[in-house]
């Protein structure tokens, strides 16, 4: 039981440590002309950019699939990538993108400073030049809170 939600958050974790590799070397480099389209203001609800999440939930069923015969390390590993690709559409894309209308940020000061790393990493929307390229790893000068 334990051992299945350390393999549930290593795969978690994984996920964000490989997104964030995957997003400043691949999506910021070869695959720009895919990424850009996320880069700029989006005319409709999908764009190609969301390929991306195709990918990567695929890789989370095939190792659901490897692994559910016995439920092994593998099985637990693709449902950790799920959570991660559910919390990612949550706040990535309803909360930051508010690709559903009538969504607002919450005030959590944890919430805020991820918005505020990924409008940064938008704040020019070119290919060289980004920052913060994680989503729920940034770096935590965006965590300070704004004096007034």
């Amino acid at each position: 039981m334990v051992i299945n939600i350390i393999f549930t958050l290593l795969g978690f974790l994984l996920m964000e440590l490989a997104g964030w590799a995957i997003h400043k070397y691949l999506m910021h480099g070869i695959l720009w002309k895919i990424h850009k389209t996320h880069h700029k203001p989006s005319r409709s609800f999908l764009e190609s950019n969301d390929v991306f999440s195709l990918v990567f939930g695929g890789v989370s069923i095939l190792l659901m699939w490897l692994g559910h015969g016995n439920f092994d390390f593998r099985f637990w590993i693709g449902i950790g990538i799920s959570i991660y690709g559910f919390s990612y559409f949550v706040l990535h894309d309803l909360l930051i993108h508010k690709r559903v209308k009538g969504m607002k940020m919450p005030k959590n000061s944890i919430l805020r400073g991820i918005y505020k790393a990924h409008q940064a990493h938008h704040s020019h929307n070119k290919k060289n030049g980004a920052v913060a390229f994680g989503l729920f790893l940034v770096p935590f000068k965006y965590f300070k809170t704004d004096k007034s």
